[in-house]
């Protein structure tokens, strides 16, 4: 017999939910046929047969979030009787989803069942994950209950003034399943806030040389959206200040700067955000850009983006401007070192050569890490892409 696993298919991933099987017990499958899809926090993937077979047992049920290296269903080949692939026994909960770890300490005050990830997240934020009440089967200590006992009140007081604070409560709500993808980016977003201590810092771009050139571009019969311009002056700042596109290995304690720019862009979908990364933009035109950028997307919004297109990025941009935004406080994509949003153009008075004259706006947030740079560094990496971005021939010559 031959089990099916969830392995990593993703940068990192820790764990996925179970969407959909092809095949019920009993079924005949083939070798590299998909058996069953599963949602990371970055893509939706199928899982192959490992062998050919009948399907002889589904462990995992539609809908269940599982950790890598789970079973999720085992093949009759017919050629060995024991299974081929045996890890450490699993101990599944009451709910039968993830394998989780039971640590008996000599000398310490009780069990704890947690799982791996759960326990990391505690030591990175110097918690002692024993004095933690779980809330999962069996008293098992998830994640939301290590950030839920940083954020509780320190004294008994302050809880005291929390309990007898007044509940409200409809009789008219509705639900909405926090599942899938959506729980996936609450994970990693509380992941990134935890982890890093964000700083943003806020400045405003005069867009009216660049909007004007991209007006005479679309006249000639080409059209250039003014992100793919962001795109690359971002890589070309970038360039100028490497710090911003590095990663911190605490492990090491080194601070990785990266020697390609490969950017990631902030894509809107039905299921949720999701950020496909444009790779080696110091290599590419911004005719070249604009073209990658919108397959990307394309792809984003029919959630058929590869793992290579959604894994690599070294910064991440955000553009909200269409939507209508003016300022944000931007969370970092992890392990990244920083993130700038695009908000809203709006025409209004500016004062250029003493004179009152109406020119095209546009807010930037830039959020950093403020462990491997500091502010001084964020506002002269910010002041490059305004100067690139005002003066759009400038950023022409940085190209050359």
């Amino acid at each position: 017999m031959v089990e099916l696993k969830l392995h990593d298919i993703g940068e990192g991933m820790t764990e996925g939910e179970v969407l959909h099987y092809f095949v019920k017990v009993g079924d005949q499958v083939k070798s590299d046929q998909p058996l069953v899809e599963v949602q990371t926090d970055k893509m939706t993937a199928e899982l192959p047969s490992p062998a050919t077979g009948v399907v002889k047992e589904i462990l995992i049920q539609t809908g269940n979030t599982v950790e890598v290296g789970t079973t999720l269903l085992i093949i009759e080949d017919g050629k060995q009787q024991k299974l081929k692939t045996v890890d450490k026994p699993q101990k599944e909960t009451s709910e039968g989803t993830r394998q989780i770890s039971f640590v008996s300490k000599k000398g310490s005050k009780r069990n704890i069942l947690a799982a791996p990830y759960t326990r990391k997240i505690a030591r990175d934020l110097g918690i002692d994950i024993e004095e933690i009440t779980g809330s999962g089967p069996a008293g098992r200590v998830t994640d939301e209950d290590v950030y839920r006992f940083v954020n509780e009140p320190a004294s008994p007081s302050e809880k005291a003034i929390m309990q007898d604070a007044p509940v409200c409560e409809s009789e008219n709500r509705e639900t909405i399943p926090f599942k899938g993808r959506r729980k996936q980016i609450a994970k990693k977003m509380t992941q990134s806030l935890f982890t890093i201590p964000h700083v943003s810092h806020f400045d405003e771009v005069d867009m009216t040389e660049l909007l004007a050139l991209i007006q005479t571009l679309k006249d000639d019969g080409e059209k250039i959206s003014v992100a793919s311009f962001f795109i690359k002056a971002i890589q070309l700042s970038l360039r100028a200040h490497p710090i911003f596109n590095s990663v911190l290995d605490e492990e090491n304690e080194v601070i990785q700067l990266k020697k390609e720019f490969n950017i990631g862009i902030a894509v809107d979908t039905e299921e949720g955000l999701i950020v496909p990364v444009i790779h080696h933009v110091e290599k590419k035109s911004i005719s070249e850009i604009q073209k990658e950028m919108k397959e990307l997307i394309s792809k984003a919004q029919q959630n058929e983006l590869s793992h290579k297109e959604l894994t690599g990025g070294t910064f991440t941009i955000s553009n909200v401007g269409p939507l209508g935004s003016t300022g944000a406080t931007p969370i970092i994509n992890h392990p990244e070192a920083g993130l700038m949003a695009f908000h809203k153009t709006k025409k209004r008075p500016a004062v250029v050569d003493d004179q009152i004259v109406i020119r095209s706006m546009m807010n930037v947030s830039m959020s950093f890490d403020h462990r491997v740079a500091d502010g001084v560094a964020a506002v002269r990496f910010t002041n490059q892409f305004i100067e690139l971005i005002e003066n759009p021939a400038k950023m022409l010559l940085e190209m050359v």
